[in-house]
Protein backbone atom coordinates (compact mmCIF):
# COMPACT_ATOMS: atom_id res chain seq x y z
CA UNK A 1 0.00 0.00 0.00
CA UNK A 2 1.33 3.43 -0.96
CA UNK A 3 1.40 6.33 1.46
CA UNK A 4 -0.39 9.55 0.61
CA UNK A 5 2.96 11.17 -0.23
CA UNK A 6 3.88 8.32 -2.61
CA UNK A 7 0.45 8.37 -4.27
CA UNK A 8 0.84 12.03 -5.11
CA UNK A 9 4.04 11.43 -7.07
CA UNK A 10 3.98 10.73 -10.79
CA UNK A 11 5.50 7.57 -12.26
CA UNK A 12 8.84 9.34 -12.71
CA UNK A 13 8.86 10.41 -9.03
CA UNK A 14 8.05 14.06 -9.78
CA UNK A 15 5.18 15.80 -8.01
CA UNK A 16 2.15 16.44 -10.24
CA UNK A 17 1.76 19.87 -11.82
CA UNK A 18 -1.04 21.66 -9.96
CA UNK A 19 -2.03 23.38 -13.24
CA UNK A 20 -2.16 20.12 -15.23
CA UNK A 21 -5.91 19.85 -14.74
CA UNK A 22 -8.77 22.26 -14.93
CA UNK A 23 -10.68 24.12 -17.59
CA UNK A 24 -7.66 26.00 -18.99
CA UNK A 25 -5.03 23.22 -18.81
CA UNK A 26 -5.13 22.46 -22.54
CA UNK A 27 -4.90 26.15 -23.36
CA UNK A 28 -1.86 26.57 -21.06
CA UNK A 29 -0.12 23.65 -22.77
CA UNK A 30 -0.74 25.12 -26.24
CA UNK A 31 0.08 28.71 -25.27
CA UNK A 32 3.15 28.83 -23.00
CA UNK A 33 2.97 32.21 -21.23
CA UNK A 34 6.50 33.48 -21.91
CA UNK A 35 6.43 32.47 -25.55
CA UNK A 36 3.02 34.05 -26.14
CA UNK A 37 4.12 37.30 -24.51
CA UNK A 38 7.31 37.37 -26.61
CA UNK A 39 5.21 36.59 -29.71
CA UNK A 40 2.86 39.49 -28.96
CA UNK A 41 5.73 41.93 -28.37
CA UNK A 42 7.63 40.83 -31.49
CA UNK A 43 4.35 40.68 -33.39
CA UNK A 44 3.64 44.27 -32.40
CA UNK A 45 7.02 45.31 -33.76
CA UNK A 46 6.56 43.24 -36.92
CA UNK A 47 3.09 44.71 -37.46
CA UNK A 48 4.36 48.28 -37.01
CA UNK A 49 7.32 47.59 -39.31
CA UNK A 50 5.21 45.93 -42.00
CA UNK A 51 2.53 48.63 -41.90
CA UNK A 52 5.18 51.36 -42.10
CA UNK A 53 6.89 49.70 -45.05
CA UNK A 54 3.59 48.96 -46.81
CA UNK A 55 2.40 52.55 -46.21
CA UNK A 56 5.68 53.91 -47.55
CA UNK A 57 5.25 51.81 -50.68
CA UNK A 58 1.62 52.98 -51.04
CA UNK A 59 2.85 56.59 -50.98
CA UNK A 60 5.80 55.85 -53.27
CA UNK A 61 3.79 53.96 -55.89
CA UNK A 62 0.96 56.46 -55.59
CA UNK A 63 3.40 59.17 -56.68
CA UNK A 64 5.15 57.03 -59.30
CA UNK A 65 1.84 55.83 -60.80
CA UNK A 66 -0.65 58.66 -60.19
CA UNK A 67 -2.98 57.46 -62.96
CA UNK A 68 -3.46 54.02 -61.32
CA UNK A 69 -6.48 53.13 -59.22
CA UNK A 70 -6.04 52.81 -55.45
CA UNK A 71 -6.66 49.03 -55.39
CA UNK A 72 -3.86 48.55 -57.94
CA UNK A 73 -1.49 50.76 -55.89
CA UNK A 74 -2.40 48.78 -52.75
CA UNK A 75 -1.79 45.48 -54.58
CA UNK A 76 1.65 46.60 -55.88
CA UNK A 77 2.68 48.00 -52.48
CA UNK A 78 1.64 44.79 -50.75
CA UNK A 79 3.48 42.59 -53.26
CA UNK A 80 6.65 44.70 -53.00
CA UNK A 81 6.74 44.92 -49.21
CA UNK A 82 5.82 41.31 -48.39
CA UNK A 83 9.22 39.57 -48.99
CA UNK A 84 11.00 42.16 -46.86
CA UNK A 85 8.40 41.93 -44.10
CA UNK A 86 8.58 38.12 -44.06
CA UNK A 87 12.37 38.17 -43.69
CA UNK A 88 12.27 40.68 -40.82
CA UNK A 89 9.51 38.68 -39.09
CA UNK A 90 11.46 35.44 -39.55
CA UNK A 91 14.58 36.87 -37.90
CA UNK A 92 12.60 38.31 -34.99
CA UNK A 93 10.61 35.11 -34.39
CA UNK A 94 13.69 32.91 -34.67
CA UNK A 95 15.83 34.89 -32.24
CA UNK A 96 13.32 36.35 -29.78
CA UNK A 97 10.22 34.12 -29.70
CA UNK A 98 10.93 30.50 -30.56
CA UNK A 99 14.70 30.78 -29.91
CA UNK A 100 15.78 28.04 -32.27
CA UNK A 101 19.40 27.41 -33.26
CA UNK A 102 20.74 26.83 -36.75
CA UNK A 103 18.50 25.74 -39.64
CA UNK A 104 18.30 29.28 -41.05
CA UNK A 105 17.48 28.29 -44.61
CA UNK A 106 15.04 25.53 -43.64
CA UNK A 107 13.17 27.74 -41.16
CA UNK A 108 13.24 30.76 -43.49
CA UNK A 109 11.71 28.65 -46.28
CA UNK A 110 9.07 27.33 -43.86
CA UNK A 111 8.34 30.91 -42.80
CA UNK A 112 7.89 31.86 -46.44
CA UNK A 113 5.55 28.88 -46.85
CA UNK A 114 3.42 30.01 -43.89
CA UNK A 115 3.33 33.57 -45.16
CA UNK A 116 2.76 32.48 -48.76
CA UNK A 117 -0.58 31.06 -47.70
CA UNK A 118 -1.46 34.22 -45.78
CA UNK A 119 -0.07 36.41 -48.58
CA UNK A 120 -2.41 34.93 -51.15
CA UNK A 121 -5.31 35.53 -48.80
CA UNK A 122 -3.82 38.94 -47.99
CA UNK A 123 -3.82 39.98 -51.64
CA UNK A 124 -7.55 39.28 -51.77
CA UNK A 125 -8.18 41.04 -48.44
CA UNK A 126 -6.14 44.13 -49.39
CA UNK A 127 -7.69 44.46 -52.84
CA UNK A 128 -11.27 43.81 -51.70
CA UNK A 129 -11.06 45.87 -48.51
CA UNK A 130 -9.56 48.80 -50.43
CA UNK A 131 -12.44 48.68 -52.94
CA UNK A 132 -15.04 48.50 -50.15
CA UNK A 133 -13.44 51.19 -47.99
CA UNK A 134 -13.09 53.43 -51.05
CA UNK A 135 -16.91 53.51 -51.20
CA UNK A 136 -17.05 55.33 -47.85
CA UNK A 137 -16.38 59.08 -48.06
CA UNK A 138 -14.84 58.99 -44.59
CA UNK A 139 -12.49 56.07 -45.27
CA UNK A 140 -11.72 56.88 -48.92
CA UNK A 141 -8.48 58.84 -48.31
CA UNK A 142 -7.13 56.04 -46.11
CA UNK A 143 -8.62 53.01 -47.88
CA UNK A 144 -5.34 51.26 -48.84
CA UNK A 145 -3.84 51.90 -45.40
CA UNK A 146 -6.92 50.64 -43.55
CA UNK A 147 -6.99 47.56 -45.78
CA UNK A 148 -3.37 46.87 -44.81
CA UNK A 149 -4.29 47.15 -41.14
CA UNK A 150 -7.20 44.72 -41.53
CA UNK A 151 -4.93 42.26 -43.28
CA UNK A 152 -2.29 42.54 -40.54
CA UNK A 153 -4.78 41.56 -37.84
CA UNK A 154 -5.92 38.50 -39.80
CA UNK A 155 -2.31 37.48 -40.48
CA UNK A 156 -1.25 37.82 -36.83
CA UNK A 157 -3.99 35.49 -35.63
CA UNK A 158 -3.07 32.82 -38.16
CA UNK A 159 0.72 33.11 -37.93
CA UNK A 160 1.32 32.23 -34.27
CA UNK A 161 0.06 28.69 -34.60
CA UNK A 162 1.48 28.19 -38.08
CA UNK A 163 4.96 29.26 -36.95
CA UNK A 164 4.81 27.29 -33.70
CA UNK A 165 3.64 24.07 -35.35
CA UNK A 166 5.48 24.35 -38.67
CA UNK A 167 8.14 27.05 -39.18
CA UNK A 168 9.93 26.66 -35.86
CA UNK A 169 8.77 23.16 -34.95
CA UNK A 170 11.22 21.60 -32.50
Amino acid sequence: MLSTDQESLLADGAPPDPQAHGPFAALRRVLPAGEVIRFLVVGGFNTAFSLALYSSFVLLFGRLLPQSDKPIIAFIAYAASTPINITVAFLCYKHFVFRTKGNYLKEWLRCFTVYSVSSLVGLVIVFTATKLLDLSPTARPYAPLLAGLINSVVTACYSYFAHKKFSFKR
